[in-house]
């Protein structure tokens, strides 16, 4: 039986709502926000909506608590476009809160009433947006629907199982009241100019299609017609309202960009937040008519450069579809019309028993529902058999029996022991395909781990063998130990060189030990003549006593004479007077150079042919 209920509109009543100027609180709130400053139509009526949505704390709600909701509160047994309470209305809204504040942890708490008390006064000010409208079962369904939280591939599958037949195909009447319904949320945010309600709009959501099933009804989620292209918009602002971008906005100089971030397509490197976009806000030669991309995520050059590495290789599989793929024809309700045999009806619970047994094509039964109906069927048979027990051994019923034995047995061996009947796929032909699919790649997958188990065991077969060859091959130990022999014998070379440089050192020490005893004695005599005549002193011997203190401080001693005796550094430190030291230690140097250059030339050489040995040793091999 359908119940309609008339719409009572008592303000006075013992409830949450409040008169005067708390019945128009989220109204006032909502203009601090001054999200009349966005130029886009379309994103002024997002925010609009979304801040109403996180102000009543509906987007904590999902889109399955609020068909929950409803079906408690018995709007499902009630026709669309029957009227209701606000006492109703509000019970059911009411509901809604303290189930979630049930839900939620200690840490986020709400206050039921005060959500309750915004959100009712919300969709009655929507519902009373447009004139001679009133508050439907249709309105509390759509409106609840639109602003609640959760999947919009979800919402949408609900509200066509609210404008569709029983064969799954969309009631264009019903349909016209859903967006009837739906357009009174902008309408009430004052944005019924862009998104208000006209008649034409459920013809032109769909105009090519005479049949709208429900794949081509969830379209809407990438191509939505323009009356409802708020309510994608208002998901992708939930969806990136925690994105952060490391770039700066070329208008404000944000540091960072949180939300939407948009790039313009003509100037380079120009890119603006959410805020300055919808705003209108330029700068530079930027103009508000060039094209810009909006973007939902930040992307680093690495990821990007990966991605499309991988789309060119073709390593990434094509874009997913935007909504999951549905069968066309909605699952039917189990018909046990053929095993229960027909009987005159005799009371009315056995009429109601037996009208169960009929062919229904309700989308929204529930598994429960119908193992209530196997069980109520079962039921009315056992009381036919005890009605008319003479009948009871004929085969025919014997064989009615067994048949609904095994039907009731299979189906409760499908249940799996939740008591939830499992979904079974109907394009059996696609998972056939995906199955071989997934196969082939599993044998090419084995096939490339065979191969680099294969080349592994090969390189490392052949670096160890390598040196086993080296040390068991006669003709390259033969070179091994004539390469020793010939460094040993560089060796004692360069021993036997530094033998005669030690040797030419002391022979220059003795020569300037000569040197100075000749010193000596021309001083001595020097000195004698001296004594013979006073008044006049020899100028060199003047000028050699005058010139050896400071001379021996200008010319210190060379390294190439470290080591060798006192009489040849003091010698040195005479300085260039005598030309024929000067000469001696020059020429003591050049040796030790070229002794020194001789021995790495005929080093070098001996490498040098020992790496060529080793080289012809290891082809040999």
């Amino acid at each position: 039986m359908v119940m309609e209920e008339g719409v009572q509109r008592d303000r006075g009543r013992g409830t949450p709502a409040t008169p005067g100027a708390e019945a128009r609180q989220i109204f006032v709130e909502l203009g601090e926000q001054n999200f009349d400053a966005i130029c886009l139509s379309t994103y002024r009526t997002a925010c609009k909506l979304r801040y109403i949505q996180k102000r009543c704390n509906l987007h904590l709600i999902d889109i399955y608590n609020v068909i929950e909701a409803v079906r408690d509160a018995g709007l499902n047994a009630v026709e669309l476009h029957a009227g209701i309470s606000v006492i109703r209305l509000e019970n059911l809204v009411s509901s809604l809160f303290n189930q979630l504040s049930k839900r939620l942890p200690t840490t986020h708490t709400i206050n039921p009433r005060e959500s309750t008390v915004l959100l009712v006064e919300f969709l009655l000010a929507a519902v009373d947006s447009e004139p001679d409208s009133r508050l439907t079962v249709l309105s509390v369904k759509a409106m609840l629907s639109m602003l609640c939280g959760g999947k919009l591939v979800d919402k949408l599958r609900y509200v066509f199982s609210q404008v569709s037949d029983s064969g799954g195909v969309l009631v264009q009447s019903k349909f016209d009241g859903f967006l009837r319904e739906a357009l009174k949320l902008p309408t009430a945010l004052h944005e019924g100019p862009s998104f208000g309600y006209t008649h034409t709009l459920a013809r032109s959501c769909f105009p090519q299609h005479k049949r709208v099933m429900l794949n081509m009804f969830l379209d809407i989620v990438a191509d939505p017609p323009q009356c409802l292209v708020w309510l994608p918009l208002m998901h992708r602002m939930a969806n990136v309202e925690n994105v952060y971008h490391p770039v700066s906005c070329s208008y404000c100089r944000g540091n960072g960009i949180t939300g939407f971030r948009y790039r313009c397509l003509r100037c380079r490197g120009y890119q603006l937040c959410q805020n300055c976009f919808w705003r209108g806000n330029a700068s530079g030669s930027h103009s508000n008519k060039h094209q810009m991309k909006e973007h939902s995520s930040w992307k680093s050059p690495a990821t990007k450069l990966g991605r499309a590495l991988s789309r060119t290789l073709g390593c990434v599989s094509s874009r997913e579809p935007p909504h999951p793929i549905y069968p066309e024809e909605p699952e039917m309700t189990l018909n046990l019309a053929n095993i229960v045999p027909s009987r005159p009806i005799r009371n009315t619970s056995e009429a109601m028993l037996l009208s169960s047994s009929a062919p229904e094509s309700s989308k929204s039964l529930s598994a429960a529902q119908r193992m209530n109906e196997e069980h109520a069927l079962i039921a009315a048979y056992v009381n036919q058999l005890q009605s008319s027990p003479s009948s009871v051994n004929s085969p025919s019923r014997q064989d009615e029996e067994h048949k609904l034995i095994a039907r009731y047995t299979s189906r409760l061996a499908e249940t799996d022991g939740t008591g939830v009947i499992p979904k079974r796929s109907i394009d059996f032909d696609v998972n056939k395909q995906k199955r071989e699919l997934i196969a082939q790649l599993e044998c090419k997958n084995r096939e490339i781990l065979a191969e680099i188990k294969r080349l592994r065991a090969e390189h490392d077969a052949a670096c160890q063998s390598s040196p086993e060859k080296g040390s068991t091959n006669p003709t390259l130990l033969a070179e091994l130990r004539l390469l020793r022999q010939r460094k040993d014998e560089l060796e004692q070379r360069m021993s036997s060189l530094q033998e005669s440089r030690r040797e030419l050192m002391v022979q220059l020490e003795g020569l300037m030990k000569l040197l100075k005893d000749e010193e000596q004695r021309q001083a001595a005599q020097a000195a004698g003549s001296s004594h013979a005549s006073p008044s006049r002193p020899s100028p060199s011997t003047v000028r050699s006593v005058g010139a050896v203190s400071p001379q021996a401080y200008m010319y210190p001693p060379q390294d190439s004479l470290a080591g060798v005796g006192g009489d040849v550094q003091e010698a040195f430190a005479q300085g260039p007077r005598r030309n024929l030291r000067n000469d001696l230690l020059v020429a003591a140097d050049s040796i030790t150079n070229t002794v020194s250059s001789l021995v790495k030339e005929l080093h070098s050489d001996d490498v040098r042919e020992e790496e060529e040995r080793l080289l012809n040793g290891k082809d040999r091999g």
